[in-house]
């Protein structure tokens, strides 16, 4: 009848009962050193699966969850200026539209250099690649190890019947699709992007209702981190890579390369990506000079790159991103791995920025200037 009393029984352990129970087994297999392993394994195994699988949510739902991602760190580098205009008596609907034309017209006027240019150009520089490429042909043919003429024909025969098969045109088909998908993902990430601009403060208490006490200070300390460290890191890399830009472009004026303004603009894109960014911008402007100028000319534009990028390792990254969202030259190529990994050129540029959020979360976790205990740098012993 114990089953089925309506009394609530009260049982009160004492310590030497719960010692006695903790020798006995099953709860005694776990109490010892292979138990407690046992235990830290299961708990790793927990927290696999469960990053295993909001990578697997990513993955799936990129459509989503880039343009949401671009969208927030848009939002968090201008969030100064919808600030401004706030303050100011302006409507938050008004200052929104203000806002996004704004970013239109600026990437509107990259893109249209960018057409202008190549198109001005593009009739020299394709002759003058033609030329570069015959050139290496020829070389490549004086090597004792070079293809013969049937090999080249054969390999252009090869490269002719993939063009005419079925093969590239379910890829051109796939191609297709992949614009699809980037319309798509551009429209979501500006409606997106609108909301964050108008609504962003009151979206985030909505968020922020179900915490209480120390819980909502942290998430109000860590958000607050997250605007600031996303806001500053996206207005710094780019007037980092305005800078970059310009430099590149007066050394390739000066030198007389062609297509110098795209290859200014194609450097203030990959800035976006540190280190890698950079290299590849410096690699693309080299083979442009010597194809059209020569491997003279080639040299002293990787003089130029190397000169710009040491002006912005040295001086105007610790300047304008300041020592709090410096990270660490191995986490940096961590986080790009990793981006690129799971969502290719996009991840890339946007890895470290959320790397860098996550850090800035860590260093407010117990207090404003107040790391996570395991963050904390530790004091040296005194001898």
């Amino acid at each position: 009848m114990g089953l089925f009393r309506n009394d609530p029984q009260h049982v009160v352990l004492e310590s030497h009962d719960v010692e006695q129970r903790a020798t006995r087994a099953p709860w005694s297999l776990w109490a010892d050193g292979f138990g407690r392993l046992g235990i830290r394994a299961i708990q790793i195994i927990v927290v696999v699966a469960v990053v295993g699988g909001i990578v697997f949510a990513l993955q799936f739902l990129t459509l989503v969850t880039i343009p949401l991602t671009i969208a927030l760190i848009l939002a968090c580098a201008f969030a100064p200026v919808m600030g401004w205009m706030r303050r100011r008596g302006v409507p938050a609907v008004l200052a929104t539209v203000i806002t996004l034309l704004g970013i239109t017209l600026i990437l509107a006027g990259v893109g249209w250099l960018i057409v202008w240019a190549v198109r001005d150009q593009w009739d020299e520089l394709s002759a003058q690649a033609l030329d570069g490429i015959d050139a290496v042909i020829a070389w490549v043919q004086t090597l004792p190890f070079a293809p013969t003429q049937d090999q080249l024909d054969g390999w252009l025969d090869g490269i002719l019947d993939f063009i005419t098969s079925a093969q590239f045109g379910s890829g051109a088909l796939a191609g297709v699709s992949a614009v699809a998908n980037f319309v798509t993902g551009l429209v979501l990430m500006v409606t997106i992007l609108f909301f964050f601009l108008k609504d962003g403060p009151q979206m985030w208490d909505f968020v922020l209702r179900p915490f209480r006490g120390e819980n909502y200070l942290r998430a109000r300390r860590i958000g607050d981190k997250t605007v600031g460290v996303l806001g500053s890191y996206m207005r710094g890399t780019a007037t980092v890579a305005l800078v970059d830009a310009v430099g590149i472009l007066i050394g390739l004026l000066i030198l007389d390369v062609p297509l110098a303004i795209p290859l200014a603009v194609l450097t203030f894109l990959l800035a976006f990506i540190p280190i890698v960014g950079a290299t590849v911008a410096g690699i693309v402007a080299a083979l442009v000079a010597l194809v059209a100028n020569g491997w003279v000319n080639a040299l002293l534009v990787v003089g130029v790159v190397v000169l710009v990028n040491q002006l912005e390792g040295n001086f105007l990254q610790p300047v304008l991103m300041g020592r709090s969202m410096k990270l660490h030259a191995f986490v940096i190529l961590v986080a790009l791995t990793v981006g690129t990994v799971l969502g290719g050129i996009v991840g890339a540029v946007l890895a470290v920025p959320i790397a860098a959020a996550a850090w800035g979360a860590v260093q407010v976790w117990d207090g404003a200037d107040l790391p996570a205990r395991w963050a904390r740098p530790k004091r040296p012993i005194a001898h």
